[in-house]
């Protein structure tokens, strides 16, 4: 079992102030994996003074520096990849060929796309030729407290830590609890890298704890949160006495609508996107919302798909899903699909209990319901796991107005060979994002809801600029070389 007790703070990796060891559970087994130590206040107070005294000379170094700085922080990865998707594999169960190929590589990928968006920045820019002298500068926000979750935990900390580092923004970073490690691995890649001391720091600790001190904290100028909608929105609450700017990345419920004419592999795609990372991602598609003409050969083909699916542990090789995170989700998962029979949906593949030939770690059937009804509770609640609600309809008008009646708005998806149709309900559903027929979004694009999605836009330009903020000046002479720039 790995011992993880320090925190980095200020270049350097320091006990806490009072030991508190919390388990690091592998969900594959049950077993610990690690132990680390939750922070205190007088962690966070640390490591938020170490960020603000680090903050002036880094908000003035040379933006080609920061950048060369932080492209070094990919060198350290990808020295390092087996180890750091075995440490994504071994804290929050994702099988190690997927935290090889998709996970762990979320780095390089948002990364690069942050880079190759940070040199079109125009630092010093003019108002517009309507007001001559009239001058925008745009400066980092300060320090900036990021709040990450376990579901797909490496993502999160470069679409955070990445942009504010290049933005001139220097952070604290509190990981989830469930999956501490990778986090920790990414310190020692900034520690090598050459980043400053007091540039990058990182508290381990609970939402309770470290996470509602860096909200209140008045030296955190800015929290960027990523996790459920009821921790948004006590972030929010509890920012709100210090004005801190406030990034929510938060749940979703996708409505994916599935019509006649869709191509041949759009049942398949959409089974297994669900059941991707054992269905814990914020923008599954969780609701198939298929055209009734079609409704009956779509559920037969989903159930195939589901049932080819295979279960194993995460340290296994092979394409498979792992486990859950921990029991507190098999539980709550569980108690969704026993809510799911009771209220009368269809199960036609899955179900309750942990699949045949386990009898430990947090393994749950790859499960779908059919005839599910707009109002029943595994319509409209977020389950976070491995199950795929089925719901017919007859009208596109019907499929559009089921897909926004729901208080989230992150992703939404339209399978569908009309191009007029796509385009016409991409501009229909209520998200943040849609994406049509199996294609990702691109390169440098945002990622980030409406409604109780929340409204952040992390990935490209929009994420490096939620870290800076507008200066208005006026009587500025652009014929002087400036040293923003």
């Amino acid at each position: 079992m790995l011992t993880k007790r320090q925190f980095y703070i200020n270049g350097q990796w320091v006990d806490p102030a009072t030991p508190r060891d919390l388990h690091v559970i592998n969900p594959s087994n049950e077993e610990p994996c690690a132990v680390i130590s939750l922070g205190d206040q007088a962690d966070t107070d640390a490591a938020v003074a170490a960020a603000k005294a680090a903050f002036p000379a880094w908000a003035a170094t040379p933006p080609a520096e920061r950048a060369r700085l932080v492209r070094k922080i990919l060198d350290q990865y990808n020295a390092r990849l087996q180890e750091f998707a075995e440490a994504i594999a071994m804290e929050m169960g994702a099988p190690i060929d997927f935290a090889l190929s998709d996970q762990a590589p979320c780095l390089p990928w948002h990364t690069t796309n942050f880079l190759k968006a940070f040199e079109t920045i125009e630092w010093v820019r003019p108002l517009g030729p309507q007001a001559p002298g009239a001058a925008v500068v745009m400066e980092p926000i300060g320090v900036v407290g990021l709040i990450t979750p376990w579901n797909w935990p490496v993502n999160q900390i470069a679409l955070k830590a990445i942009p504010a580092m290049l933005a001139g923004c220097t952070c604290v970073l509190k990981p989830s609890e469930e999956s501490p490690l990778n986090a920790m691995l990414f310190a020692e890649f900034c520690h090598d890298a050459g980043i400053p001391p007091g540039v990058f720091n990182l508290v381990n600790g609970d939402g309770a704890g470290v996470g509602s001190q860096l909200s209140v904290h008045p030296d955190v100028e800015m929290i960027s949160f990523t996790g459920s909608t009821r921790a948004g929105k006590a972030i929010s609450k509890a920012a709100a006495d210090t004005l801190k700017r406030v990034a929510l990345e938060l749940g979703g419920k996708g409505a994916n609508l599935l019509f006649a004419d869709a191509d041949d592999k759009a049942v398949e795609r959409s089974v297994r996107r669900m059941m991707e990372n054992t269905g814990q991602s914020c923008n599954a598609p969780s609701r198939l919302l298929v055209e009734r003409s079609v409704y009956d050969q779509t559920v037969a083909k989903a159930v195939q798909v589901a049932e080819s699916i295979k279960i194993g542990p995460a340290l296994e090789k092979g394409p498979h899903i792992g486990p859950v995170v921990n029991k507190r989700q098999w539980d709550q998962i569980q108690g969704y699909i026993q809510k799911g029979i009771d209220e009368g949906a269809r199960l036609v593949t899955g179900g309750p209990g942990l699949p045949e030939g386990f009898n430990r770690g947090f393994y749950v059937k790859p499960t779908i319901f059919a005839d599910v009804v707009p109002g029943m509770t595994i319509e409209k609640e977020e389950i976070f796991g491995p199950v795929l609600c089925v719901i017919p309809f007859d009208t596109e008008e019907e499929a559009v107005r089921i897909a926004n009646d729901t208080p989230y708005g992150l992703t939404n998806y339209v399978q569908s060979g009309s191009p007029a149709r796509a385009n016409r309900l991409a501009h229909q559903l209520k998200s943040g994002m849609v994406e049509m027929n199996g294609k990702s979004r691109g390169a440098g694009s945002f990622f980030g809801g409406v409604k109780q999605s929340g409204r952040a836009r992390e990935g490209g330009i929009w994420g490096l600029e939620e870290f800076l903020e507008p200066k208005g000046i006026s009587g500025y002479d652009f014929t002087v070389k400036d040293a923003a720039e």
